[in-house]
């Protein structure tokens, strides 16, 4: 999980660097869709405790993508499930129903991207999980 790094471009580009052509990388994240209040953000952190340094998922996609891998797939995309107490705090109920539509929110996710060049025994297979079976609910364990 980069989420807690500061720098994830950096790591990213490191990661990059120190792989032989053709290695691969497969990393479990928290990323952000869309805008979350700063209160609500705030209180997801202590809830989840491994939102502080979640940026928003195309941004994290584009990091990987600029510094050169290919192949890149979301392997696995979970919502981050946040209890309707927590986000009537912040959100009016249209709000909520908004949020919890999934359009808007803290996910989990799992990213691959592999180096270009070198020789690969056999083809990796990346799946995309079934959004609706699998989510991070409280004390899941999900990040």
């Amino acid at each position: 999980v980069l989420n807690l790094v500061p720098d994830k471009e950096k790591v990213i580009k490191e990661i990059f660097r120190v792989l032989k052509p053709g290695g691969h990388f497969s990393i479990s994240d928290v990323v952000l869709v869309g805008s979350l209040p700063t209160a609500l953000q705030e209180d997801a952190e202590m809830y989840a405790g491994c939102v502080s340094g979640a940026i928003q998922k195309d941004a994290y996609l584009n990091y990987i993508k600029e510094t050169g891998f290919e192949s890149i797939a979301l392997q696995k995309e979970k919502p981050i499930i946040i209890p309707v107490d927590i986000l009537s705090k912040y959100l009016t109920p249209q709000e909520v129903q908004e949020f919890q539509s999934g359009k808007t929110g803290i996910f989990s996710i799992t990213v691959f991207g592999q180096k270009p060049g070198g020789t690969q025994k056999k083809k990796l297979k990346t799946k995309m999980s079934d959004l609706k079976d699998n989510s991070c609910a409280p004390g899941s364990g999900c990040c």
